[in-house]
C-alpha cells in the first residue's frame, strides 16, 4: 500500500491545542536520535552488516545459501550491464546507505553516473540510491515491505525490486508522483528497469545458475557489438 503522505500523517496535530507539545516532544526524540546516530557511526565497522532504524542499531545475522545466491545473481546482472555501459555503480551488502532519518544496508544498490562520480574509495556513508534490491529473508521481510518501502518511497529511490527467493518471484516498484507503482510480480518471463534504462534480463536469471549464465552471455555479447559501433 502507499505510504501516506505527510500532510496526512501531521492532519491530525495542526489544529490540535497540544500542537506545541507534541513538537516539543518531537524535537527531544531527534536530539536523542541524533546522538544515537553519531555513536552508531563511530562504533560501526566494515566487518559488520548494521543499519540504524527508528532511533534503534539493528545487526544482521548470517544468511541462507539460497539468499546469498540470489543476491549474487543480481549484482552479477546489473553490474554486467552497468559495466559494458558505463552508466554509474553496483554495490552489494555492506554499502550504507543514509536517508534522513535511517541508515541502511540493502542487498544490492545501483547509483546512476551523477552520484557514482561523488563516491571515493574512502567513502562509508552513501547517499540515497536509485535503485536498491531486497532479497527477502524470514527476519527482514517486515522491514523490507514496511519501513524501508515506505522510507525507499518518500526519499526518492526511483526502482525497487523485492526478491523472494523461496518462492522465486521479483516484485518490480516503480516511483510515480502519487508513490510506488507495482509493476511486476513474476516468477517468470522479463523485468525491464526503468531506472537501469536498457536493462532486460529473464527473472529466472535471479534463481537459476543457468538462466544466469546465460543472460550474462547475452550481455557479453552486447558489449562486443558495443564496441564495434
Amino acid at each position: 500500500m502507499p505510504s501516506l503522505s505527510l500532510e496526512a500523517l501531521i492532519a491530525p496535530l495542526r489544529h490540535s491545542p497540544r500542537l506545541v507539545e507534541a513538537v516539543d516532544l518531537l524535537r527531544a526524540q531527534m536530539r536523542e536520535e541524533q546522538e544515537q546516530r553519531e555513536r552508531f557511526y563511530a562504533e560501526m565497522t566494515p566487518e559488520e552488516k548494521v543499519e540504524f532504524i527508528d532511533g534503534e542499531v539493528v545487526p544482521h545475522s548470517p544468511a541462507k545459501h539460497r539468499h546469498l545466491g540470489v543476491t549474487k545473481r543480481v549484482v552479477a546482472l546489473l553490474d554486467a550491464y552497468v559495466n559494458v555501459h558505463q552508466t554509474g555503480e553496483v554495490l552489494s551488502e555492506k554499502c550504507l546507505c543514509v536517508f534522513p532519518r535511517n541508515d541502511y544496508e540493502p542487498d544490492v544498490v545501483f547509483f546512476g553516473p551523477e552520484k557514482a562520480a561523488g563516491l571515493d574509495e574512502d567513502t562509508m556513508k552513501f547517499p540515497v540510491p536509485d535503485l536498491i534490491v531486497e532479497v527477502l529473508s524470514e527476519s527482514t521481510e517486515a522491514r523490507d515491505r514496511g519501513v524501508k518501502f515506505e522510507d525507499y518511497e518518500a526519499h526518492g529511490v526511483g526502482e525497487y525490486w523485492i526478491v523472494d527467493p523461496e518462492r522465486e518471484v521479483l516484485e518490480q516498484y516503480a516511483l510515480r508522483d502519487s508513490g510506488y507503482e507495482l509493476l511486476l510480480k513474476t516468477s517468470s518471463g522479463e523485468v525491464r528497469s526503468e531506472v537501469l534504462r536498457g536493462f532486460v534480463a529473464p527473472v529466472r536469471a535471479l534463481f537459476s545458475k543457468e538462466a544466469n549464465l546465460e543472460a550474462l552471455r547475452t550481455l557479453a555479447g552486447g558489449a562486443k557489438g558495443s564496441s564495434a559501433a
